[in-house]
């Protein structure tokens, strides 16, 4: 059959497939890697601060605790957001993902205001100068954690985790608060007397330092969870539509993340007289265009539209302009 009856303003028969799900162990591996390293770390400085008589270094310790209940919890995103879809969650668990890297920004929030009370009433408060040997401990830990970001960084943008991505700039910032502390340590022992609260003052740096990142992280994974649309995305794949013969204009694009995964919804307009057949075949190749144009998608759903058909009216004031319209072509006239 063909004409306008054969395929009128339908959604076409189009199967959803099954997404390419991506194997948790390939991001799980870099959550438990800084898990381990931030165990290790935090009780490294924990324990330096305490024999060294350095608060910003027991502030950094504290930080790094932070770091490793931080891991956990991406660690446990990762895991969860790596099941399969069901019949409760068709569009997978990955947003556990989004979710836990959110809980760990919370955390550092948390983390940097605690620092900065706690800096503040040691600059208030009289106390020894650091150990001189504390420093090396910091510029260790500043090598380490680098490391680990770059390391973390580059497997976030590999697999597209946000809870990766997170985690490993919790680590940048640690290095970054380490560095702070042993400027404020050398700063201390250079000066000498008097110059104590070098390393307290090093420490509140700091925790404005994690305030700021933390601030800073907390927007990606709160835009995935409200589903905020990503306007170059979006383009990329109304792009990869277009480019299918068959299709004449795209006129509705949607997408949404759900971990390293995105999930698109899409109206296609094609020639009216086309056959439900070949608007199917036509919807099959914009699928893997899609697919294969944009890293990431794994699900594309579309709704086929003849092109001729006027669009839908969906603003009110149309809406009342066409009510006005039908109401004065049912009043009788003279």
């Amino acid at each position: 059959m063909r004409g306008p009856q054969g395929l009128g303003s339908t959604l076409a028969p189009m199967d959803r497939g099954e997404p390419q799900h991506q194997p948790a162990p390939a991001t799980l591996r870099f959550a438990l890697l800084g898990l381990g390293v931030n165990l290790v770390l935090a009780a490294a400085k924990l324990a330096a601060g305490v024999l060294g008589h350095s608060y910003a270094l027991i502030a950094d310790a504290l930080e790094s605790l932070t770091d490793v209940a931080a891991s956990l919890i991406t660690s446990a995103g990762i895991r969860y957001g790596s099941r399969p879809p069901d019949a409760e969650h068709p569009y997978g668990h990955g947003r556990a993902e989004s979710l836990a890297a959110l809980v760990v920004c919370v955390m550092l929030l948390g983390a940097g205001v605690w620092i900065a009370v706690a800096a503040v009433h040691e600059i208030r408060t009289p106390h020894h100068a650091p150990a001189p040997w504390t420093l090396i401990v910091l510029l260790a830990v500043v090598a380490v954690k680098e490391t680990v970001f770059r390391i973390m960084h580059g497997a976030a943008r590999r697999t597209g985790s946000t809870a990766v991505h997170t985690d490993a700039w919790h680590n940048r910032a640690d290095a970054i608060t380490s560095a702070a502390a042993a400027v404020g340590i050398t700063v201390a022992l250079i000066g000498g007397p008097g110059w104590e609260s070098a390393d307290d003052w090093a420490a509140l740096l700091a925790a404005a330092i994690v305030l700021y990142n933390a601030w800073s992280l907390l927007a990606q994974p709160w835009h995935e969870l409200m589903d905020r649309q990503d306007p170059e995305l979006l383009g990329r794949v109304r792009e990869a539509a277009m480019g299918v013969p068959g299709v004449i204009d795209v006129e509705k694009v949607l997408a949404r993340k759900s971990g390293p995964q995105v999930h698109v919804d899409m109206h296609l307009h094609v020639d009216p007289e086309m056959s439900v057949r070949e608007a199917h075949e036509i919807t099959g190749k914009v699928k893997s265009a899609v697919r294969k144009g944009v890293p990431g998608v794994v699900d594309v759903l579309i709704h086929v539209e003849p092109a001729n058909e006027p669009k839908e009216l969906t603003t009110e004031a149309q809406r009342a302009q066409r009510e006005d319209v039908d109401l004065d072509r049912a009043r009788p006239h003279p």
